[in-house]
């Protein structure tokens, strides 16, 4: 007689996206990784397993999934629709928030993705300086245009300033368009700007890169030299912005740029960007003040639509609050200091890296100031000690642990816990 097999709703839901989704995922985590809620600082996936959540989102949670004033905000707006294609009150006052808010922003242009708010803010730097080149930083992220994805993550890096792209199908042309700098190398990136000052368009880069704090005097001289030339700095905080302070980074580290971009928290987990910046060169968007030669096109169906709207402005609400900031700071500085205590007491070559609300750990005895330093790192103990971490009940990526306000005593705990327990495994 056949013995019956119990059903596994879970393993035909991850079966049936294998059918129909290259890689059997959005491209972003592992097929096998199916979450069903966020509440807080916590996620269950389809088995019901819960987690500590430094995933969020991969960022944009930064108070917490299902916050209830967001919640509430969000539904007093559902019944009015959704997006009108239009200016909405709600937009223009998220606008007229960051406004206020962040250092370099005189006007705002909204899009849905980080990665569409720095092409447009690339493309705003050429238009304004009618100039073709982008100097950007190596292993930076901006998102996944073919600029973008020129020397994001080299697996073999080359010569400097020569770029590599990481994704097939990008044209060879773009190279051409690229020049690539070390991250944290101010001699190299202000030789590379006066030398090619004539061609240059615009600098971009995170003030925080990945998990990479600038060096003392690194934003500085960026600025001085870029001012020094006319040339646009780009200030990329899709994920800085109001997470290092209400400001973002350029608040945090001292240094305002011409241009920024925002992205994650300002949208309060929906679909929204922006660029933001200068109003000479944001008037570029603008088909009335604009020559048509000079005339920057951009439309999107989403763009500042009043859900995603409102929900940022909820978001920034709660931050705006005495104290919020200080909390995720004192988390995050608790988690750096026990991870760091642990991984010393077991004698693991390791450094923890990052700010308190965005750190993770390299697998290295190295000093780590750049991508290239990163790459010391050893990969297979960073993948085995993530595994034992998910195991244990922590959802993260494959780096970083975003730290939100809503994270508590009983999440701090669980996480140095779990911490605590891999690294005994890590040196078993």
């Amino acid at each position: 007689m056949a013995v019956q097999t119990a059903l596994d709703p879970v393993a035909d839901l991850i079966d049936e996206a294998r059918r129909v989704l290259p890689g059997g995922s959005f491209g972003n985590m592992p097929a096998e990784v199916v979450l069903r809620a966020g509440k807080g600082g916590r996620i269950w996936d389809e088995h019901g397993k819960e987690y500590v959540d430094f995933l969020l989102g991969s960022g944009p949670m930064f108070i917490g999934h299902g916050h209830p004033e967001v919640t509430a905000a969000v539904q007093s707006q559902l019944p009015h629709g959704s997006t009108y294609f239009g200016n909405n009150r709600h937009g223009i006052a998220l606008a007229k928030a960051i406004v206020d808010a962040v250092p370099c922003a005189e006007q705002v242009r909204f899009v849905c993705t980080g990665t569409e708010a720095d092409l447009y803010a690339m493309r705003a730097a050429r238009a304004f300086r009618r100039r073709d080149k982008i100097l950007k930083f190596e292993g930076g992220y901006h998102g996944m245009s073919d600029y973008a994805l020129m020397s994001m993550a080299p697996k073999n890096p080359g010569n400097f300033p020569r770029a590599i792209p990481d994704s097939a199908g990008i044209p060879k042309s773009v190279q051409d368009e690229m020049l690539i700098a070390a991250f944290n190398d101010l001699e190299m990136a202000e030789s590379l700007i006066r030398e090619h000052k004539g061609e240059l368009a615009g600098v971009i880069v995170e003030p925080f890169q990945r998990l990479l704090p600038p060096q003392p005097g690194f934003l500085q001289g960026l600025r001085k030299v870029t001012q020094e030339h006319g040339i646009p700095l780009i200030f990329d905080e899709v994920v800085t912005g109001f997470r290092f302070a209400y400001g973002g980074a350029q608040e945090y580290y001292g240094v305002t740029p011409d241009l920024c971009t925002l992205g994650k928290i300002v949208g309060g987990g929906y679909a929204l960007a922006a660029i933001a910046g200068r109003a000479d060169i944001m008037a570029h968007f603008d088909r009335l003040a604009m020559a048509d030669e000079d005339f920057l096109f951009q439309v999107g169906t989403l763009s500042g639509n009043p859900i995603a709207s409102i929900a940022g402005l909820a978001t920034l609400e709660v931050l705006k609050r005495p104290g919020a900031y200080e909390q995720v700071f004192a988390t995050g500085r608790e988690l750096i200091a026990a991870l760091d205590g642990l991984l010393k007491k077991a004698g693991i070559p390791a450094r923890v890296i990052g700010e308190p609300p965005l750190f993770d750990v390299l697998f290295t005895d190295q000093p780590v100031k750049d991508y290239r330093d990163t790459l010391k790192g050893d990969k297979a103990i960073a993948a085995k000690f993530n595994k034992l971490l998910r195991e244990r009940g922590l959802m993260k990526g494959e780096s970083k642990y975003y730290v939100s306000l809503a994270h508590d005593r009983a999440d701090i705990d669980h996480t140095i816990g779990a911490w605590t327990e891999a690294v005994k495994l890590l040196t078993a």
